[in-house]
């Protein structure tokens, strides 16, 4: 147990340079002081708290190696470091929080958890950071050899790229397709991926009490997109290296459904993919699939891609108007079209994949507004419910 006087001493620095954000102060305490660094406020909140409370990843790393106590629930009202760092709003100290064991599933005096505090003040992010969160034992159980196997199902080298794949927040089609462009094994080995992810969907359905449902759909989702890339790869093997440029999977896959319907905004392609992916899921009775085809065959029905987003990442308050890329729907992104300023995208690329689209609207008019990607939908509602209320009835 550490020594009080000891404790208090470097507790009472250690905060001060967390208050300031002061890392060189921060580190020169930590190398000075031996001892577990779980101090220890008036509050009963650890140095750990303050630190992701302050949203310093560094620190908390640094806390976190040192042996920090993740879940210490001595606060007042009980909040956890996790619920520090969803108030903080960055997502990377919850998943380095995550990573460490913190329990999201832990919940304050007024019976909330981290997620639920970080959608109470706004964050989002955060909240799909934590909800879409996946220990990586998840995926790594898959590289072991089960009963009669000879191989794994996947190989071991694919475990971490699969990881990471898994905690994306962004579930946009497009964005999906670049994340596997720019990371090649998952695609080399799409069937081994894809048939890991429906096992991990199937595994996700059979966990009695903690059985979750969203997880499993989007484990699915995830597949269906993995099959579908690796479909178009198939049939568009390049003959020669020159051919390579005209057999852009990602692009022949991002034209298919970012390509306008008939009004010139509606996304109908993409909608009629992302309806069959949920028709697709095989647990039927459960209670997400409901409430997705409820959704899907209402009277003026949102687009399937804003069904299957809010189904895996929640509802979210439109509090205030957050800019997306036209192309993958990625918040904030950093680019504006230079011609006509009315459209945002991440990069270069994402502004390549989508100059097909918006050519017309940004020669037309360049202060007219930006045809965005986010658009609804104008889908016939008859069409939509005959098809869908099939999958309720069978």
């Amino acid at each position: 147990m550490e020594n009080k006087s000891e404790a208090g001493s470097a507790g009472k620095t250690i905060f001060d340079a967390i208050a300031q954000n002061d890392l060189s102060e921060f580190k020169n305490i930590l190398a000075q002081h031996k001892g577990g660094v779980d101090f220890f406020d008036e509050n009963g909140m650890t140095a750990l708290q303050h630190a992701a409370y302050k949203g310093n990843k560094d620190m908390v790393q640094l806390l976190l190696d040192r042996g920090a106590d993740v879940n210490s629930g001595k606060h007042e009202y009980n909040y956890t470091a996790l619920h520090f760092g969803a108030l903080s709003g960055s997502s990377e100290v919850c998943k380095l929080l995550l990573d460490a064991g913190a329990k999201p599933t832990t919940t304050n005096s007024v019976g909330r958890t981290a997620a639920q505090m970080a959608a109470f003040v706004g964050n989002h992010h955060t909240v799909a950071t934590i909800n879409n969160y996946v220990p990586h034992s998840d995926v790594s159980y898959f590289t072991n050899i089960q009963g009669q196997q000879t191989e794994p199902y996947l190989p071991a080298f694919l475990a971490d790229p699969l990881h990471k794949f898994v905690l994306g927040v962004n579930v946009h089609p497009v964005r999906l397709a670049l994340n596997l462009q720019h990371t090649p094994s998952l695609l080399e080995n799409a069937e081994k991926v894809s048939k890991v992810l429906e096992l991990m969907c199937k595994k996700e359905m059979t966990r009695g009490s903690e059985t979750n449902e969203v997880m499993a759909f989007k484990y699915h989702y995830l597949s269906y997109i993995v099959r579908e890339i690796s479909n178009i790869r198939d049939k568009q093997k390049p003959a020669s290296d020159k051919d390579e440029k005209k057999h852009d999977i990602v692009e022949i896959f991002s034209k298919k459904l970012l390509k306008p319907g008939k009004d010139g905004v509606s996304l109908d392609l993409m909608d009629s993919f992302l309806k069959d992916c949920v028709r697709e899921f095989p647990f039927r009775e459960c209670t997400t699939f409901h409430q997705m085809v409820t959704s899907l065959t209402s009277k003026n029905p949102p687009s399937a891609l804003s069904v299957i987003n809010c189904t895996i990442n929640g509802q979210r308050g439109f509090v205030d108007a957050i800019p997306y890329c036209s192309t993958c729907g990625e918040e904030k992104p950093a680019k504006k079209c230079s011609k006509c300023k009315s459209v945002q995208y991440c990069d270069r690329e994402c502004q390549r994949l989508h100059w097909f689209v918006h050519k017309k609207a940004c020669n037309r008019e360049s202060s007219a507004p930006a045809v965005s990607t986010n658009a609804k939908a104008n889908i016939d509602a008859n069409e939509l419910s005959s098809e869908l209320q099939n999958l309720i009835a069978g």
